[in-house]
């Protein structure tokens, strides 16, 4: 016998009124009976009360419910009640689980047994303050003689075949024999030595009752053979379904003769859910974590130095961002059809940025989050610099690092699911479209405000801060998304500088309390500096973060060869070249070199500006197609018999003149790979300067998180909810007069119908009398209300009036009102 796949039927439950209590203790009710129905529940709570619901769960306002009995309706949908499950902690949602197998009603002392098995104090002392959650979840409703969970939660969380329990138990016995023949239901009570009954309901109430007795069930176990009790070890604790031979071994016999095991399919047997109760002692789950995990500090680190590893990665953070951003200014990469960056382009950027892949896709899908980058919506679409970025590389480093710190923290980009496929199988690429996590925010939020909670300067070992994020939003199945987004905050929080040694820094703190983390970042940050020191190896060293222009300059004239706290440049023939072709003389790079060194210019640095110099637009290229030009005729006889030249379709015009059938790009690019400085040059003979225009994008706003469900509402939208639903109330349960023999209008929860005579008569008597009545509307969109109004005029086809359900002066035509009632005299 082995404990291989789950089958089973579906647990089956009488349909039952479903409520809530506005009681905010375990086992607690309001004054007077027990409630009757969800909407009796929540009528007797208090608006607070209403409105704490509300805001744990803003789906109910989607549209706002028109009274109290549509917002308990709209609490017991299935889409709702998955929501809310998924927020409850560990042991509340163990909680509604223990309820879920339990019986409905369940009393506080059986829920109490099953969660504490009668000795568990932790388990006891925390279960008030779960029950109270589910309570103000609408979850859980009943006073403590008959606590129920609401219907839907209910058959989600009971075991099933398909969906088995948390709890592994499984059907009860009456679920379980439901499909049973009543003369093998009589063979299991003489089996067990019960009297025989006249039915099989009375036969299966016979056999509950013996399995749900202790001492008589003791009694039964102790005649099972050792290996019966060997079989039952293996399935108490779940699951609880095994499969078996045609012909079973003694044990499994013995015990299904006695119906300690019962058959689910042919070959496929299940422990009942009171046998497996006894077993555990009355126990729901083997475990239960009725406290959360604490999240200690592993390491303490002083303040300071924590504020300034997280200060060096905050100076580096915003450069990084900017140099990739300025490399896509000119030809950025193309938007692939479906949207993103091509694994190549991705490459490139890598390399561009001396890191990995992975890293590179978390610094664009940072700018593209900040508003910093986005496509240009060109036809032959590429990714270029938004308008924003040119604010932002103005501001100074403490409020560009905010800028983008902020930008994080409410991003729903997830740069870590670059590379791994969706579910269609395809692969996922940087700045595409299928990498929105809207539980990211969240996630991140969170792991700051454990990091924050702990002792400046100590950080946590990281297994102990998912264990608690497990703990507080525990997974009802298999996705591990939220501790995979856990992991990946710790790492880009460290990058990016939030963190520092793994403890939150100042600045990382202030962004968390949503304060502006610049004036805590901004002393930490060196000041920019205004010089460099050339070194006689055709390097310079910039002893810290360069100012704007001085940066810019050298960027153009060396090329980057380490970065750091000291950044190295490197000049080669190439990079005077560059700055040669965007327009600087050399008499301007030496005064520029002198100016800002502290040390004296190199000689070799010196020379090698001259001689690029010197070969630099000696020879010129224009457009005919193009042609080269240069007073010296030897020097073209030369690049004519080179044979690397035979591309170019180059031929002697003049002494000093080639023709050329390629295009003048083409042709300075031929002509510098032969180790030729030729200069471009305009159609009147002067130098052109080779300096591309920057392509920015027309205006950009940066992309909008995705929402991970409705957005919590704010306190306006709170009170004013809480009145609508209150009003609407007042309208759908006062009072009517005795309707007429003719009108049905007095049965409860019916629009009242009356005759278009009869509504225009009733109407017109309100308005005169100055009394309120009550009426059924259907609006434009064709939703049906209940309305308390009292008429002031009727004329042209209309009633206005006062109405009480939404408190202000309203108009209604008369045709969409479906029938009126008077209230009684002590009504509105």
């Amino acid at each position: 016998m082995g404990t291989g796949r789950l089958t089973g039927r579906r647990d089956q439950e009488a349909t039952v009124p479903e409520a809530s209590t506005a009681a905010g203790s375990a086992g607690g009710s309001p004054a007077g009976s027990s409630p009757r129905s969800l909407a009796e529940a929540l009528r007797a709570r208090d608006d607070a009360a209403l409105a704490a619901l509300l805001r744990a769960r803003p789906d109910l306002l989607g549209p706002v419910p028109g009274d109290v009995t549509q917002l308990a309706t709209r609490a017991g949908t299935r889409a709702s009640v998955v929501r809310a499950l998924d927020r409850l902690d560990r042991f509340a949602l163990q909680t509604a689980e223990a309820l879920a197998v339990g019986p409905d009603p369940c009393p506080y002392p059986v829920l109490e047994g099953l969660l504490t098995g009668g000795e568990d104090e932790r388990a006891r002392a925390a279960l008030p303050e779960a029950v109270a959650t589910l309570r103000d979840q609408a979850l859980l409703w009943g006073d403590e003689d008959r606590l129920r969970l609401v219907r839907t939660a209910r058959e989600l969380l009971a075991p099933s075949a398909s969906r088995p329990s948390p709890t592994g138990l499984g059907p009860t016995v009456a679920e379980a024999t439901a499909g049973m023949s009543p003369t093998r239901v009589q063979e299991i009570v003489a089996a067990v030595g019960l009297p025989a009954t006249h039915d099989p309901v009375s036969a299966v109430t016979a056999l509950t009752g013996l399995f749900t007795d202790p001492e008589r069930m003791s009694a039964l176990l102790d005649e099972a053979p050792a290996e019966a009790h060997q079989v039952l070890g293996r399935l108490v604790w779940g699951p609880p379904y095994g499969e078996v031979t045609p012909n079973p071994t003694p044990p499994v016999r013995w015990l299904r003769d006695r119906g300690l095991l019962l058959p689910a399919t042919a070959r496929t047997v299940v422990l009942p859910r009171e046998v497996a109760l006894h077993l555990r002692g009355g126990l729901a789950h083997r475990d239960t974590a009725p406290v959360a995990p604490p999240v200690p500090a592993l390491r303490e680190h002083r303040p300071q130095l924590v504020d300034a590893n997280a200060a060096g990665q905050a100076l580096a953070a915003p450069a990084t961002v900017e140099e990739l951003v300025k490399s896509w200014e000119h030809a950025g990469p193309p938007v692939l059809r479906a949207g993103g960056l091509s694994v190549r382009d991705l490459k490139r950027t890598a390399a561009l940025l001396d890191t990995t892949e992975q890293q590179a896709a978390f610094w664009a899908e940072l700018a593209y989050a900040a508003g910093l980058l986005a496509g240009d919506g060109e036809a032959d679409e590429r990714y270029a610099p938004t308008p924003a970025f040119d604010d932002w590389v103005e501001l100074p480093p403490a409020e560009r690092w905010s800028h983008l710190a902020t930008a994080w923290l409410a991003a729903t980009r997830t740069a870590p699911l670059v590379g791994e496929q969706d579910t269609k199988g395809r692969t996922l690429s940087a700045l595409g479209p299928e990498l929105d996590r809207s539980a990211a925010p969240e996630v991140r939020r969170r792991v700051l405000e454990l990091l924050g909670e702990l002792p400046e300067g100590a950080s946590p070992d990281p297994e102990t801060l998912l264990a608690r994020l497990a703990w507080e939003r525990p997974v009802r199945g298999a996705s591990d998304l939220r501790a995979r987004l856990a992991r990946w905050t710790l790492a880009e929080a460290e990058v990016l500088g939030v963190t520092g040694r793994g403890a939150l820094s100042g600045p990382g703190r202030a962004l968390l309390e949503g304060r502006d983390p610049a004036p805590l970042l901004a002393p930490l940050l060196p000041d920019p500096v205004d010089h460099v020191l050339l070194q006689a190896d055709l390097t310079a060293v910039a002893p810290g973060p360069l100012r704007r222009p001085l940066g810019d300059t050298l960027a153009v004239l060396a090329d980057v060869e380490s970065k750091g706290g000291a950044t190295v440049y490197r000049f080669t023939p190439g990079s005077v070249r560059r700055a040669l072709d965007a327009g600087h003389a050399a008499a301007d790079l030496h005064a520029f070199l002198k100016e800002h060194s502290r040390t004296p210019v190199p000689q070799p640095l010196a020379y090698l500006i001259d001689d690029v110099a010197r070969r630099h637009g000696h020879l010129r290229v224009g457009a005919a197609s193009s042609y080269v030009r240069c007073d010296d005729d030897a020097m073209l006889g030369e690049i004519l018999a080179d044979k690397r030249s035979a591309g170019l379709g180059l031929r002697r015009l003049a002494p000093t003149v080639l023709a050329a059938q390629a295009d003048p790009t083409v042709l300075l690019e031929g002509l510098r790979a032969m180790g030729y400085a030729p200069a471009a040059e305009s159609r009147t003979g002067d130098v052109l300067v080779a300096r591309a225009d920057a392509h920015r994008t027309p205006a950009r706003s940066a992309p909008v998180p995705v929402p991970e469900g409705p957005p919590v509402p704010d306190a306006t939208l709170l009170a004013a909810a809480v009145r609508a639903i209150r009003a609407g109330d007042v309208a759908a349960t006062a009072v009517r007069k005795e309707p007429a023999a003719t009108s049905p209008a007095g049965v409860p929860g019916e629009l009242p119908r009356t005759s278009a005579a009869e509504t225009l008569a009733t109407v017109q008597a309100a308005a005169l009398t100055g009394s309120a009545v009550w009426i059924g509307y259907v609006n434009a969109e064709g939703s049906a209300s209940q309305r308390v109004i009292a008429p002031v005029r009727v004329e042209g086809g209309f009633v206005t009036g006062y109405d009480h359900t939404a408190d202000e002066v309203r108009t209604y035509a008369l045709h969409r009102i479906t029938g009126v009632a008077e209230l009684a005299d002590d009504q509105v």
